[in-house]
């Protein structure tokens, strides 16, 4: 957002530059990200915190900066100017609260020096139908204005800021938000049917048509300002098109209320309506500045188009939004701070940032801190010792290690978790970490787990904890091939959730994920290979990854199935079981999730259960030597139906039992031609070696023999 510092130094007397000022800002967390223009045009781009509504105004910022400087505040006020005998005045120096009756009583500001207001006591007739989402609304009536362009000082301002003029009216209202930081509304008080104004829930299926020509259809969870009639603006959001200020407007209504911010929040989103309003009232606005704020909106709009103020302020406040003090132990910021705080250090700086402080035990060094209402991002005792730090310095702090009685002691799994990780960067893949939220849809369709829900989600996109890394895997491959990064090997590590029995769960998993074209780039092409890879090679190239990162486990045998889940291809993917038990999944996406999250290639995913790798541990290696005599291999080709995977064969030839047997795979498959639909022919390789003796022809006859009949046995017909 953009501040002027000019503007700034209207309310506190700053004597340093506009860069220095810049500088000493962002030491106590009120950033200047960057400054344009000199002198008068001199404007900070400043990044202000969500939590600090408060600093994104103008006299937020004088506010920090008087208590960087040690300086005195000028307090913001209205109708400073307007103390003449006129009869407008005093008018302005009252105003009336709704009672616990109902009524509507007119209250003088404090220290008023005049003693009621020379006009009728008239207020518009405003009733709130919904308090506990609107517990203060102010208003001010004029009548008689004429509507003018705004002076050149408010139009300068407003242009210094990206802000365009528009009206007297309206941009007295914009000048007041950029000024004091709360949003107000201007209505014409003649398009008001039935003359009051009534703050209630919309119905369902009601019109409203916003300030920006848009109309919307609003829903019961919508809470709206509305006339006799129909709505006529959308709460702490966007005003109303049929009773905007035009040229014809002579009687005004200001409004400035104070609105629940979750309502706030739910609307904007729920009309993809985000404006300056209501981003201020999500984040909480100052419940003391609503009268305020309407006066100040009356005095420029009385001092640039004329008209005259028609009786008090209106005030209706149903309840009042005080704050809970905070306990504040002085032992509590000596020890988080460190000891080189004194207390009338710490007293000296709360009360320049506005708190008030009662103590409450001497005994006990303990202060009740009274939160001013500006600041509702302080709820305890750590956001007010955060306050004292950031104000001294966080560089004035002496560099210290926390105390600590305990021993560092490796996490029980951290050597596995550092091999799986070890082994995935020398295969080539950069770790990357994706949202551990993610949709319902998503939850449902890449997992079986029951899911918990996130109580306040920041979107339906992310409304549960995940329950597999999938989707966020396929998030990021997605992200780089839409700014043509083709080559893309990622793995994340860490957690997903889910209900188990009633209790919630976090167990460990990896997630591999590589492109095609990065599968591409790992084969050789040419000189080794014949021609082209084709499909069922990529899928082995990215096999052999899983098998890599799986070969540091300790297991008594490593097989794989086709039995995955729906999301992977059928004919590209397949399962790891580790001594019976299921701990990966991997293949090619399926073609129709490749179409769905508009991935631009093929890609290959791997799911692993890291918490079950945890329970096999390691794999202790072992020294063996080499092989004394030779080695014999003997290949075998069969016939088998398109049933028969394998595995099926590997498992059996093992069940053999054959010490000599070193290695048993396959070498080359084939179809069609003399082969038959539904079969494939098959060559397999066995090698043998014995630690004892050169191996004879009788011995590896008997075995080929043993070989030959148990495949014949799973239907395999011998080629000769």
């Amino acid at each position: 957002m953009k501040i002027s510092p000019q503007w700034v130094r209207e309310f506190v007397d700053v004597a340093v530059d506009d860069r220095r000022l810049a500088e000493d800002l962002t030491g106590v967390g009120t950033a200047v990200e960057g400054i344009s223009g000199a002198g008068a045009d001199c404007v900070f781009e400043m990044e202000i915190g969500t939590n600090r509504p408060d600093a994104m105004n103008h006299y937020g910022v004088a506010r920090e900066a008087a208590a960087v400087y040690d300086l005195p505040l000028r307090e913001l006020s209205a109708f400073s100017s307007r103390l003449s005998a006129t009869g407008r005045t005093s008018a302005a120096k009252a105003a009336s609260s709704r009672g616990s009756d109902g009524t509507t009583e007119v209250v003088p500001f404090p220290n008023s020096p005049l003693p009621s207001s020379p006009f009728p006591s008239s207020p518009f007739p405003i009733v709130v139908e919904e308090p506990e989402l609107c517990p203060r609304f102010s208003a001010r009536v004029i009548r008689g204005v004429r509507i003018l362009p705004s002076s050149d000082k408010v139009a300068r301002r407003l242009a210094l800021l990206d802000q365009r003029p528009i009206s007297n009216a309206v941009d007295a209202t914009n000048y007041v938000l950029w000024e004091m930081g709360k949003p107000t509304h201007v209505f014409d008080m003649d398009l008001l049917a039935g003359g009051k104004l009534i703050i209630r829930k919309a119905k369902n299926g009601e019109k409203l048509k916003t300030l920006d020509g848009v109309e919307r259809t609003l829903s019961s969870e919508d809470l709206v300002v509305a006339d006799g009639k129909n709505p006529v603006a959308l709460a702490g959001v966007m005003g109303g098109f049929d009773t905007m200020i035009t040229d014809r407007t002579r009687n005004i209504l200001i409004e400035s209320a104070w609105w629940d911010p979750v309502t706030v929040r739910k609307s904007s989103r729920r009309h993809g309506l985000h404006t300056d309003a209501s981003h201020r009232f999500e984040r909480g606005a100052d419940f003391e500045s609503t009268v305020l704020s309407c006066d100040l909106v009356a005095e420029l709009i009385l001092e640039s188009g004329g008209g005259e103020l028609a009786g008090d302020a209106i005030d209706v406040m149903s309840r009042k939004l005080d704050q809970a003090p905070v306990v504040l132990r002085l032992s509590e910021v000596q020890r988080i701070l460190g000891g080189n705080l004194s207390t009338r250090e710490i007293v000296h700086i709360l009360k320049k940032l506005g708190f008030g402080l009662i103590p409450e035990g001497q005994a006990d060094a303990q202060f009740y801190v009274d939160v001013p209402s500006w600041r509702l991002d302080v709820e305890r005792e750590i956001d007010v010792i955060e306050e004292i730090a950031r104000l001294h310095g966080y560089d004035k702090f002496e560099n210290t290690l926390p105390a600590y009685t305990g021993t560092v002691a490796e996490l029980p799994h951290a050597a596995m978790d550092a091999t799986l990780r070890t082994r995935a960067l020398a295969l080539g893949y950069n770790e990357a970490i994706s949202l551990t939220f993610i949709s319902h849809a998503d939850a449902e369709r890449f997992s079986s787990a029951s899911v918990l829900e996130l109580e306040n989600p920041l979107s339906e996109e992310a409304s549960v904890m995940r329950t597999s890394m999938t989707p966020g895997m396929l998030d990021m491959l997605a992200w780089n091939l839409n700014r043509d990064s083709d080559n893309v090997r990622l793995f994340e590590m860490g957690r997903v959730y889910e209900m188990r029995g009633g209790e919630r769960i976090e167990p460990g998993s990896l997630c591999l994920g590589a492109t095609l074209a990065a599968v591409k780039g790992s084969l050789p092409v040419g000189g080794m290979l014949e021609k082209e890879p084709g499909a069922a090679e990529y899928f082995r190239c990215f096999k052999g990854d899983v098998e890599n990162l799986l070969a540091a486990f300790a297991c008594r045998e490593l097989s794989f199935d086709r039995e995955t889940a729906e999301y992977f291809h059928p004919g590209r993917s397949a399962r790891a079981v580790m001594d019976g038990a299921v701990v990966a999944q991997f293949g090619q996406v399926a073609e129709n999730v490749k179409a769905e999250r508009k991935l631009r290639q093929d890609v290959f995913l791997a799911e692993i259960d890291v918490e079950r790798l945890h329970g096999m541990g390691l794999r202790t290696v072992r020294f063996a030597a080499l092989g004394k005599y030779p080695a014999v291999e003997r290949d075998f080709s069969f016939v088998f139906g398109d049933e028969v995977g394998f595995e099926a064969m590997r498992r059996t030839v093992m069940e053999l039992s054959i010490p000599e047997l070193r290695d048993f795979k396959p070498v080359e498959i084939f179809r069609g031609g003399a082969i038959g639909a539904g079969k494939y022919s098959i060559l397999l390789r066995v090698r043998l070696q014995s630690d004892e003796g050169t191996l004879r022809d009788e011995r590896i006859g008997q075995w080929s023999s043993q070989i030959v009949a148990a495949l014949q046995g799973l239907g395999g017909v011998q080629r000769v």
